[in-house]
C-alpha cells in the first residue's frame, strides 16, 4: 500500500491473483512462475504509460517467480487515484496489459502428472 499512497488519492484498488486448485477441467497441484530478465523493466514501462496517459494515478505491481503452492499470491497490482472509478478502470487495465505483455511464463503442474506452459511466445 505504500508505495501507492498517495494524499491527494480518494481510493485505492487492489488487484490480488493467487493459485488456485484447478484450470477448466485439471486439478493444479502447484505452478511454476518464471520470467525474462528484462521482466522487470517492460512491467517499469508499462505502469510508467499508464501512470502518465493524462492521469493522476500511482501504481504497483509485483508478480512472484518460482514454485507457488495453491492458495499463494501469484502478483499483487494497487492503484491510487483521487477518485474511485479511476483506480479500479487503471488496475484492471494495468493487470490485462500486464497479463498480455510482460515476459512471465506459468508452468503448471498437475495433480495427476500432466503439466501444461502458459505465456509462451
Amino acid at each position: 500500500m505504500a508505495c501507492v499512497s498517495d494524499p491527494t488519492a480518494g481510493g485505492i484498488c487492489l488487484f490480488v491473483g493467487v493459485v488456485r486448485n484447478h484450470d477448466h477441467a485439471n486439478d493444479v497441484a502447484h505452478l511454476d512462475y518464471s520470467a525474462h530478465p528484462q521482466a522487470a523493466d517492460v512491467a517499469r514501462a508499462l505502469a510508467e504509460r499508464l501512470a502518465s496517459d493524462g492521469r493522476s494515478v500511482r501504481i504497483g505491481v509485483v508478480h512472484r517467480v518460482g514454485r507457488l503452492e495453491i492458495g499463494d499470491i501469484a502478483v499483487v497490482v494497487g492503484v491510487s487515484a483521487q477518485h474511485r472509478g479511476e483506480a479500479f478502470e487503471v488496475c484492471r487495465e494495468l493487470i490485462d496489459e500486464f497479463k498480455a505483455t510482460v515476459p512471465i511464463w506459468k508452468h503448471q503442474r498437475f495433480a495427476d502428472g500432466a503439466d501444461e506452459w502458459v505465456g509462451l511466445p
